[in-house]
């Protein structure tokens, strides 16, 4: 049976009771002295108070089911291990430094009833969210980490034909810093979507695309996040970040839709693997000018206020991301995703392109631009928001912007995303 701590008196019973008997659950802090490297050992004695504290208030939060904050993920709540509350904890994963959350959630789910995306939206609104809201409190932008990290395991039940049997389930989600203290702003769920895409999210060790709305996961290769080889945070020797093989042939001018295989295999092997480090480096380079785009996008172009244009990487190339709010409203009744995607591009993204393109930075490592239109839904149940995601190669966005090239032209050469999945866009067929 998990245990809450209620006020300060608890608190430090509990702490007394494990050092006499060893029986009772901590909620002390991981100490400094416990930790090798010199970088984490510093971030965790600049931050240790923070630690506490938050460690001292997760507990008070209201949530469904009982949530404890844990070390060891899944652990018998009865076991040596799982008497040890010191949840919190500054880690390596993926070449990024993590402030890692642990916790066991007292939730059974009914596999019958509830796909593993709609138990794992659960967890995520039902405890991630909560402390997602707590942590702008203890942090900010300026802290030296990179990233923050949740590894929460609940209880799934399952029928078999002569009995019932009941197995853990362990969801994982790492936003990187920006995000997790802009998740809880988000306004809708749309734009909270869009950082859940961005970032890594497993299911049992897989990579998963988490839907906050609906029985079915996104699919995980249509998400800009690189696919990595674990699903655990805190391995001592994080793995190789793989890179993605280009997804078509627009990395080489090539107007067909999708390149062929044995190509890609080739100009993957050619081709230096990127990373965010890279995108990072140019963010910092083109810092000025980014800032300029960023006046000229809010005055000009409908850009949107939470997300500045940035450098990222997809499939193994650089972008540029921009995001946009189409002067547009559509009826969600009326139209379907593809006339809308088609209208968005044609009468509100096409027009001013040629404009926007003057004023990105004209580097050789930009392979291209990452635009996102947001798009404001009316409907029966009311006011919704899509996002449309066109990844464009730069030298095809600049023979279009030329009149070199058609829209579809350009279209066959991008990958089209409507709220994070993929589809095939013929402008002329939907109109």
């Amino acid at each position: 049976m998990k245990i809450n701590i209620r006020s300060t008196v608890v608190f430090v019973s509990a702490c007394t009771l494990l050092l006499l008997c060893g029986s009772a659950r901590t909620y002390a802090q991981v100490s400094p002295a416990e930790i090798l490297n010199p970088q984490l050992k510093a971030l965790e004695q600049a931050h240790l108070s923070k630690l506490i504290a938050i460690n001292q208030t997760l507990p008070l939060l209201t949530y469904p089911f009982p949530f404890s904050l844990n070390r060891y993920v899944g652990s018998d709540p009865k076991s040596p291990t799982g008497i040890d509350g010191r949840g919190l904890e500054f880690v390596n994963f993926h070449d990024q430094v993590v402030l890692k959350v642990t916790g066991n959630y007292a939730a059974a789910f009914d596999a019958d009833r509830l796909s593993p995306n709609q138990r794992s939206s659960r967890v995520f609104n039902d405890v991630v969210y909560q402390i997602l809201e707590v942590l702008p409190s203890h942090f900010s932008a300026s802290d030296r980490f990179d990233a923050v990290g949740f590894e929460i395991c609940y209880h799934v039940r399952r029928k078999a034909p002569h009995y019932e049997y009941e197995g853990k389930e362990i969801m994982v989600a790492v936003l990187s810093k920006a995000d997790a203290l802009r998740y809880p702003k988000a306004p809708t769920d749309s734009e909270r979507q869009e950082i859940l895409n961005r970032s890594e999210i497993f299911l049992d060790g897989k990579p998963f695309g988490l839907a906050l709305n609906g029985s079915e996961p996104f699919n995980v290769a249509t998400l800009q996040r690189s696919v990595k080889q674990s699903g655990r945070i805190g391995n001592p020797q994080p793995a190789a970040r793989p890179s993605y093989d280009p997804t078509n042939s627009g990395a080489t001018g090539d107007t067909s839709a999708t390149a062929d295989s044995s190509n890609v295999e080739t100009s993957e092997k050619a081709m230096p693997v990127r990373t965010q480090a890279d995108a990072e480096r140019l963010g910092t380079k083109y810092k000025t000018q980014l800032e300029d785009l960023t006046k000229a996008g809010l005055a000009n172009y409908r850009f949107v206020q939470y997300a500045p244009p940035a450098f990222a990487v997809f499939r193994n190339q650089i972008v540029l991301q921009l995001t946009l709010r189409n002067s547009s409203t559509f009826d969600k009744e009326a139209t379907s995703i593809y006339k809308r995607a088609a209208r968005s591009f044609d009468l509100f993204l096409a027009p001013q392109l040629k404009s926007i393109l003057e004023r990105i930075p004209d580097d050789a490592e930009l392979n291209g631009l990452d635009v996102t239109i947001i798009n404001d839904l009316t409907g029966p149940t009311g006011r919704s928001s899509e996002a449309l995601e066109f990844v464009c190669p730069l030298r095809a966005m600049r023979k279009f912007a030329d009149a070199d090239i058609t829209n579809q032209e350009l279209i066959n050469q991008s990958v089209v995303l409507v709220n994070g999945v993929r589809i095939n866009l013929n402008l002329q067929q939907v109109e």
